[in-house]
Formats: structure tokens, C-alpha cells, sequence
């Protein structure tokens, strides 16, 4: 009788070869996935195929309802996006489109589960966790995670997990427990004490792995611990370790059985064993130890769990070294867009996956011998083993491997689609005699990488030795042949070092996620490791490179490797990143050199998303993607952009180049170039400068108070002050950050500015506040600070305009516009804004349009995702529409955008004074609300109607000022300005 597994591999490899249309093939489906592989008995009585739902007078039909454990389930065709808008549904994804169906059902039939369905994936939704992600099952995984869909036929289940990352979590916890208690035994935490820590808990953790596995004799480990006093498990440890490292024929002929029965395990894991420091165990430690909580190692994940195993480093030294924990599934995002799409794809084009075939032809693919492969033609089978070698031969990288989550999931990702190609093979093998033996070729060895840190080397090459394991097993059950695991083949792949020191081995691909570390965070020796890298072609570092991530030198080093090969376009790169490389000052410091020196090129990129790890300390980090190749110049004669700066086509067409891709949450959009924004569109380096690059006034961060809080009176200090100081009134000011700007909180500050001595004396709790601050000026560290110890009653700025527009610094992203606003005199911005003295309505209305924000958008920083404009990138760089007096727009419109400027001239408004109108438009709105904040007013589910069709106004006045029509899109708009901005520094 074949098991669960085995029926489900049978089922995968039908559906495989199946046409895969939604009508006709989708009951069938669930049919045989429900009664075959899940063993429903009489599938037809538990399910409902093509149920009515009554919808605004007309009905629609979902595609099957389990009522019994309330599974809805929308079912599509092969090859259907499951995260995409669908044509001809009022553009809702399948998930919208089945919720649509819910909503519109009596409560008695709501669905616990929605479940979404290509025939190549499953995606489950969980209606009673709402905000959590779907989880997803692949066709190709169904064998192993089978038990997930449990909950199609069960109305106990609660939760639908993978188990792999159930039981690697619960191995990690365990292994911090292990650590924990080892430590505390040690005694220590000297370097050379931990570093033995380390070790042993890698060759524990081995051994608990391949006693479960099966590599080594059934419950030979256990049996040995729990055959041993606790008193003697230090000494037997070690009699096992070197045991473990010593081949038969050279151990003592008279060595006891319970350690002889171990088999050779080689491979450098146990090196060194008659030396290993093992302190004395206690009864904690055997416990952990001895399995007698049932726990199965063998089902580990050696991808999660190496992030796991490697959290048991002190948080500190993790977060000294930048290391943020990976997701299997955003490591992926990484590794499919860089080589894993375009082998899949190759794998099935020659298995013939999706084609049409009859279910004879299908049915002689899957017969009793799993025969895959029969049926293939010969020459089918020669490029199948072709293409077999090709893989074998490829060589991967990850110069920032932490604890190898990257170089594990590759190698297994590998190995996965290897056995597909084994599967095929072997089941013609008695058909077709090639002269070939079918195994696996795909090795441990191609994978390489570099780690600063000793500890986690170690895991990283257990972990790639776990997950050799892993697919050496699968591969045997698809041969029907016995697992022969051990020795250990020697694996020196990963070596220790600093990597941006280290020479790097020629690969074809280079991946990773390297450290996050800012600018301002870097320690010495890493801003040297940057000033080093970072040098033009006279070996001068860039003026720039004092300011750039230090993910950066992983670029360049990169870059600097793939052009040093035969053929620069035979390495490709991909890696994750802090998204700030790809916003405001960071664009042009750091890709700007990359472009030049290297000619690099952007392949795909994922925009700004939230990074999750699978460590116990979750780190949210906010990320991009960035997969590249390099050009070698002197070969490349075609400009670097695939587009010039006119938006014309450049002289390498778009129909010789392959388009590129950009992911942008749900979107993924088709480019043809990918500038260092990770836009569509030209190279352009938007760079720091101090003045504009247009004739506006001059923008300024506001005063720093340098205080210490003693010139600031917070709001409930302010009746309290002015009754005992009431001469004070005429000297306080309303003083806002952009905090107190946005969400009008109450806040003030003693403006002394022109006060007299005489009336400053006259005043004694306004005297201690300033002999307060001077105090605090003279205890600074800082020369300028102490020097502002002179004039104690002042900010260290002190400007005062009667007039001005106040930007905030930072805003939340979720707003269409950063909220802007007039102050007066009467009030005092401090830093946290900048400010524009004798900026008009006109200014204020351009500033506030769609076009700016637009412009703001790409250019600006971040702050995690908030934005956080810059005077020096975002305004000083930002190209102003020329309106002349008369109405009419100075510039050359834009004639694919804008509309027919003819009769302008008659108009009784200038453009100028319609942005004025439309400005005064919105300030006018905002005046309704009274009550409100600027963050009520510009909340997205909050914003009054009068204020959005205020602001539509201002940015149609404004557009049309830019010769742009109306409903432009924001990347066209981008696009036009960066034209502009060309043009104005080109001058």
C-alpha cells in the first residue's frame, strides 16, 4: 500500500502535464487531491461544485464550498497570477474575487478558509487571522507538506503552518536551552571559551540531526546517552566525537560496540576531536540530549534553522555585525528573478509542462514505476542530461553568508528541480539506454561563501551538510535505492573573513544579504573598509564615499569581480539591501561610480518592503532588492540607458534588449531601464547641492535650540510659568517641530532675541532658565556648543521671518502629500522643519501639488518608510515650471502629455496666478475644520471631500504649468521632471 506521500507525488506528477483550465479539469482536481491524496471517502457528498450566489441582481458561482470545514475555495487556469487584478472581474485579485462571494453569503455559510488555486500553487487564507499572509504550497512541494492541507477534510484544525518551521523554531529553542545550560558549565565568556561553545553545539547538533535521520544507526545516539552516568558524559562525548572522526579501519579493534556501531562522518565536522574542550555535562543538559521528549530532528529546515541555531549569539554582536534573519520566502524574491525562473522555465518547456496532452500520454507518464520519463523522446532525454551537467556546473556565492540561509535554500532549490530532471530520466531508463547513469551531479561544492564571523561559519557548513542530507534521501526514494550519506565529503566552501577584504572566487552568481549598517553608524575599520573600495580610476576615493551604507562595498566588489571576468555578463548579482542606498543623497554616491566604473546594469529590483526574519528577535527592516550584471565598456558601445534623456529609444532598441523588472508590492512592471531609483527611466544623479537650480527662495532647516529644554516651556508648564512670570507673555512664541506643525500640539519657547538686559534682569525664573542653559552649553563635549555659552538667552539660530512656508522633515508615507503650511512671526520652528522665508501662495501651491510630491517621493530619503525630505536634494534639485506673467507656459510641452496650450494667451488667469487661486484653494478647505489637525486632515480615510478636490484643482493648475495633461501618471511625471532637471544642470 503506498503511503500519503507517495500517492501525492503520483498526483503532482499528473498534474503536471495537465492543460490546467478552469472549466473542466478544476473538479477533477479536487476531486482526486480530496479523495485520493487526503482519503475523504465519497468526496461528492462533502463537496459543492459550482455554488449560486445571489449578487446586485444578478448570480454569480463560486467554485466549490466544503461545508463541513467551511472551505471556499477559486479555482483559476494555469498560468492565472494569483496576486494579480483579474480582466473581466471588476479588476479584483482571486482572493478579492472569493471574499466578494463571502461577504454576499448568509452567516451560516461564511468560510473559515479561503483557498485560491493555479493548479501550480495553493494558497490558503485564514479568515479568522485577516491580517496575516496566505500561506502558499507549490505543486512541486505538495509531497512534503501534505499535512497542511489538513484542514480541508479536518474541523479541528486551527492553524495552518508549516511544519518545518513548527519544529525548526521548536530545534532553536532547544538549542538555546542546550547553549544556555553549556555556557553556565563553562564558566566563561572568553573568546576562546566561546568559540568551544560554538563548536560543540555544531557537532550536537549534527549528531541529534543523523541520529533522526537515519545516518546513523537507529537510536545508537540515545542508547549511548542514556547507557552512560552523567558523571562519565563528558568523557564519552569526546570518545564519540573522535570516534565519529576516525575511518574503521584505523580504530581500536577492541572499541566497545555502543561507539563502533557509529559510522565514519569525515568532512572536517569533527576534526580535532581528541582536543575538544567539554566541560561537565549535568543531569539539564542529558536531558536535552537524550530525545525523551519525542523531538524529531529530522524534520528541520536547514534554511530556518540555521538562522535559528545562530540567534543563540549574544543580540548585541548580532546587531553589531548587521545581520538581519531571512525568510525561505524572501530569499526567493532573491534567488527566482536571478537564475531560479529561467531553469524552472527550461525544466519545464522540456518536460512539456502545460502543454495539452491526452490522458493516455499523461497516465503512461505516472504509471505504477512513477515513470516520468516515459514517453520522452531521446532527444528530449539528452537535453535533459545536457541540461543536468549545465547545472552541475554552475558555481553560487553569497560573500555575506551569516549563518548560509541563502546558500542552503539555493542548493536545495537546485536540488529540488534536479530531482525533477531524475525523476524524468529514470522512468525511461529501461526505454532508452543512454550509456548514462541517472543520479544527482548538483553538489555542496558549488557553493561558496564568506563570513566574518567563526561561529556562524561553523553553522552555516552544518546546516549546507543537513541539507545535502536531505535531498540525498529524496533522490534515493526517486531511485528506489538505499541512502548512503556518510563519510562526510570534505566542504571547505565557506571560509571565515572580512569580505570586503577578502578576494572572492570567480561564480556565476553572487547573492546575499549583506549587513545593514548606515553611514553614521560604521565603526572605523568599516569606513575604511568603504574609503578603500570607493576610489575613481586614479585611485582617489570618491568625495562621496564617506557617506554611503556599507551594504555598498558589497557592490563594488561585486561589480569589481564580474568585470574581471572573461565576459563581465557571465556573473550575475543580486542582493538585499537597506532601501536608503536607493533614496535621496545615497543614489548618486553610491551607483553613480558603479555606472561609470563597471557600466553595471539593473536587471530586476523590488522596491521598499518590509524584511522579516525567522529569529526569535524579529528585525523589521525596511528593504529593497537589486539584481545586476556588468558591461565592460570598452566591449559596449550603446549608451549606458536604454533610454536617452529626450525619452527617445536609445541606439540599442527595446526589441534587442530584454525588458526588466520592477516589484512594487503587488505590481510588477516591465521596464527598460532601471535607474539607481529604481524607476523606469534614465541614469540621472540627483546630487547635494546648497543652492537651487532654479531662481526660488532659498529654503533653511529652522532653529536649533541647543538648550538643553531650558528655553523651551512645554504646554502644561505654561500656565504655571507666565502666573508667577507674567511679564514673560510678551517674549513666549508658539515653538513646533514637524510634530507639534502636523498633529498641532502645544508647545513654546522664550524668544529673547532684542530684549534688553534691564528687562531680562527684571524677570528672575526667566534669568534661571537662561543661566540654565548656559550651564548646559559649557558641560558640552562640543567646541561650537560650549561656544554658544556666550549668548544663553538665544537659539543657536535665531530667525524670525514675518512670513514663511513650513515643510516638515519627516511625514508618514501613508499621506498623498506632506503636509505644508504658512506660519507668521508668532511662531518658532525649530530643526525639525525646514522653512522658506518670503515664499508666496504661488511656491506654496507647487510645493504642495502631486507633481512635487512626486518628485519628492523618489528623490528623498527615508526614514524607515516615512519620508524625510532634504533641502539639499529635494528642493535645491527640484525643476520649476517656467510661467511667464502672460499665462503662457515657458517650456516646451511635453506633446505625448499635455493638452493643446492653443488660446492660452486669452486667458484672464496667468498659470502663476491659477496655482496662487488654487493654493489659496486649499488653505481655504483646511479652514473649515477648525477642530482639525493637519494629520486629521491629510489622513487618507479622513480627508474632507473639500480638501481633496481643493488639492485635484491645485495639481491640475499645476500640471498644466509643467505642459503636462491632467491624469499623467507618476512615473511619467518622474520621467519629465528628471528631463528638466537635465536640462537645468546642463546649463
Amino acid at each position: 500500500m503506498m503511503t500519503q506521500k507517495q500517492v501525492a507525488r503520483k498526483f503532482v506528477e499528473y498534474w503536471t502535464f495537465q492543460r490546467g483550465s478552469e472549466k473542466g479539469e478544476d473538479q477533477q482536481f479536487w476531486n482526486s487531491l480530496l479523495g485520493e491524496v487526503l482519503g475523504l471517502e465519497d468526496v461528492k457528498s462533502h463537496v459543492q461544485y459550482q455554488v449560486p450566489v445571489p449578487m446586485k441582481g444578478t448570480t454569480k458561482f463560486l467554485d466549490a464550498w466544503i461545508p463541513e470545514t467551511r472551505v471556499l475555495i477559486e479555482h483559476k487556469s494555469r498560468g492565472v497570477n494569483l496576486d494579480a487584478p483579474q480582466a473581466g472581474h471588476n479588476g479584483l485579485t482571486p482572493y478579492e474575487q472569493a471574499v466578494e462571494y463571502d461577504n454576499a453569503r448568509s452567516y451560516e455559510d461564511k468560510a473559515r478558509w479561503i483557498v485560491t488555486c493555479n493548479f501550480d500553487a495553493i494558497w490558503i487564507y485564514d479568515r479568522s487571522r485577516p491580517l496575516e499572509e496566505p500561506q502558499k504550497i507549490t505543486l512541486s512541494e505538495l509531497p512534503k507538506e501534505v499535512h497542511r492541507l489538513a484542514f480541508l477534510v479536518k474541523r479541528d484544525v486551527q492553524k495552518v503552518d508549516s511544519k518545518e518551521l513548527e519544529i525548526s523554531v521548536q530545534a532553536g529553542r532547544i538549542v538555546a536551552k542546550l547553549y544556555d545550560a553549556l555556557l553556565k558549565q563553562f564558566g566563561s565568556d572568553a573568546p576562546e571559551t566561546l568559540a568551544a561553545l560554538n563548536r560543540l553545539c555544531v557537532r550536537l547538533v549534527f549528531c541529534l540531526y543523523a541520529e533522526d535521520a537515519d545516518i546513523f544507526p537507529k537510536n545508537a545516539l540515545r542508547n549511548l546517552i542514556k547507557s552512560t552516568p552523567v558523571e562519565f558524559m563528558r568523557r564519552q562525548l569526546l570518545r564519540l566525537f573522535q570516534t565519529l572522526d576516525t575511518p574503521p579501519e584505523k580504530r581500536d579493534r577492541y572499541l566497545e560496540a555502543e561507539l563502533a556501531i557509529f559510522p565514519y562522518t569525515n568532512g572536517g565536522l569533527f576534526a580535532g576531536a581528541s582536543e575538544s574542550e567539554i566541560p561537565p555535562l549535568t543531569d539539564e543538559i542529558v536531558k536535552l540530549l537524550d530525545g525523551s521528549s519525542g523531538f524529531d530532528w529530522s524534520g528541520i529546515s536547514p534554511t530556518i534553522f540555521g538562522a535559528l541555531f545562530e540567534s543563540t549569539l549574544n543580540p548585541q554582536t548580532r546587531r553589531a555585525g548587521g545581520m538581519v534573519y531571512t525568510s525561505v520566502e524572501n530569499i526567493h524574491k532573491v534567488i527566482d528573478p536571478l537564475f531560479m525562473d529561467g531553469l524552472t522555465a527550461r525544466v519545464d518547456e522540456l518536460l512539456g509542462v502545460g502543454e495539452s496532452k491526452s490522458r493516455v500520454e499523461v497516465e503512461q507518464r505516472t504509471g505504477n514505476n512513477s515513470a516520468v520519463g516515459l514517453g520522452l523522446q531521446t532527444s528530449t532525454k539528452k537535453k535533459l542530461f545536457a541540461l543536468q551537467d549545465e547545472m552541475a556546473s554552475l558555481t553560487f556565492l553569497d560573500p555575506a553568508c551569516g549563518s548560509g540561509n541563502f546558500l542552503t535554500e539555493t542548493y536545495l532549490s537546485m536540488r529540488r528541480l534536479e530531482n525533477r530532471i531524475i525523476a524524468a530520466l529514470q522512468g525511461g531508463q529501461r526505454e532508452f539506454d543512454l550509456g548514462e547513469g541517472i543520479g544527482a551531479k548538483v553538489s555542496i561544492h558549488q557553493f561558496k561563501g564568506v563570513e566574518i564571523n567563526d561561529f556562524a561559519v561553523s553553522v552555516a557548513k552544518t546546516a549546507m551538510w543537513i541539507a545535502e542530507a536531505k535531498m540525498h534521501a529524496e533522490t534515493c526514494e526517486i531511485l528506489h535505492s538505499e541512502p548512503d550519506f556518510l563519510p562526510l565529503k570534505e566542504y571547505d566552501g565557506i571560509v571565515q573573513g572580512n569580505a570586503l577584504r577578502t578576494d572572492w572566487p570567480q561564480t556565476n552568481y553572487i547573492m546575499g544579504n549583506p549587513p545593514f549598517v548606515g553611514y553614521s553608524l560604521q565603526s572605523k575599520e568599516q569606513k575604511a573598509d568603504i574609503l578603500d573600495l570607493y576610489r575613481d580610476e586614479k585611485g582617489k576615493p570618491y568625495k562621496t564615499a564617506g557617506k554611503v551604507d556599507y551594504v555598498a562595498g558589497w557592490y563594488w566588489k561585486a561589480a569589481e569581480l564580474a568585470l574581471a571576468t572573461k565576459d563581465a555578463k557571465d556573473t550575475k548579482v543580486a542582493f538585499v539591501s537597506t532601501n536608503s542606498i536607493c533614496q535621496g543623497e545615497q543614489v548618486a554616491a553610491v551607483w553613480k561610480p558603479l555606472v561609470e566604473r563597471f557600466g553595471l546594469e539593473i536587471d530586476f529590483a523590488y522596491r521598499t518592503f518590509r524584511w522579516d526574519s525567522e529569529a526569535s528577535e524579529k528585525a523589521h527592516v525596511h528593504c529593497v532588492i537589486v539584481g545586476f550584471h556588468v558591461e565592460d565598456k570598452k566591449l559596449t558601445q550603446s549608451p549606458r540607458s536604454s533610454r536617452s534623456l529626450d525619452g527617445e529609444t536609445s541606439r540599442t532598441s527595446r526589441t534587442s534588449r530584454e525588458l526588466k523588472k520592477i516589484y512594487d508590492g503587488d505590481k510588477v512592471i516591465e521596464a527598460e531601464h532601471i535607474n539607481g531609483y529604481l524607476m523606469d527611466g534614465p541614469d540621472v544623479w540627483v546630487e547635494s547641492r546648497t543652492k537651487p537650480i532654479c531662481e526660488v527662495p532659498v529654503m533653511m532647516a529652522g532653529n536649533r535650540p541647543a538648550d538643553g529644554g531650558h528655553l523651551i516651556i512645554e504646554a502644561d508648564e505654561y500656565e504655571a510659568f507666565v502666573k508667577v512670570e507674567p511679564n514673560a507673555v510678551s517674549y513666549i512664541k508658539k515653538l513646533v517641530g514637524s510634530e507639534e506643525f502636523i498633529k498641532n500640539k502645544k508647545r513654546y519657547c522664550l524668544w529673547l532675541k532684542g530684549v534688553s538686559p534691564a528687562i531680562l534682569r527684571s524677570m528672575p525664573l526667566v534669568m534661571k532658565r537662561i543661566e540654565a542653559c548656559r550651564n548646559d552649553r559649557l558641560a558640552s563635549p562640543d567646541a561650537g556648543r560650549r561656544k554658544l555659552a556666550e549668548t544663553p538667552a538665544l537659539f543657536r539660530e535665531t530667525m524670525n521671518p514675518d512670513s514663511f512656508v513650513i515643510v516638515p522633515k519627516v511625514s508618514s508615507e501613508r499621506r498623498c502629500y506632506v503636509p505644508l503650511g504658512f506660519c507668521d512671526r508668532d511662531t518658532i520652528s525649530t530643526d525639525l522643519n525646514f522653512i522658506i522665508p518670503s515664499a508666496t501662495l504661488y511656491h506654496f501651491g507647487v510645493l504642495t501639488s502631486s507633481v512635487h510630491m512626486a518628485w519628492m517621493r523618489v528623490v528623498a530619503g527615508r526614514l524607515e518608510t516615512r519620508y524625510r525630505y532634504s533641502a539639499n536634494i529635494v528642493y535645491n534639485n527640484f525643476p520649476w515650471p517656467e510661467v511667464g506673467e502672460r499665462g503662457d507656459s515657458e517650456i516646451t510641452p511635453n506633446l505625448q502629455n499635455s493638452q493643446s496650450p492653443s488660446n492660452e494667451s486669452n486667458h484672464s488667469e496667468s498659470l502663476r496666478q491659477k496655482i496662487e487661486s488654487t493654493a489659496q484653494s486649499i488653505l481655504d478647505a483646511r479652514a473649515l475644520y477648525p477642530d482639525s489637525s493637519l494629520a486629521d486632515l491629510y489622513d487618507p480615510l479622513t480627508m474632507p471631500i473639500e480638501l481633496r478636490k481643493a488639492h485635484a484643482a491645485n495639481d491640475a493648475a499645476v500640471m498644466k504649468a509643467y505642459g503636462l495633461a491632467p491624469h499623467t501618471s507618476e512615473p511619467e511625471i518622474v520621467a519629465h521632471l528628471f528631463r528638466l532637471y537635465s536640462e537645468e544642470v546642463s546649463l
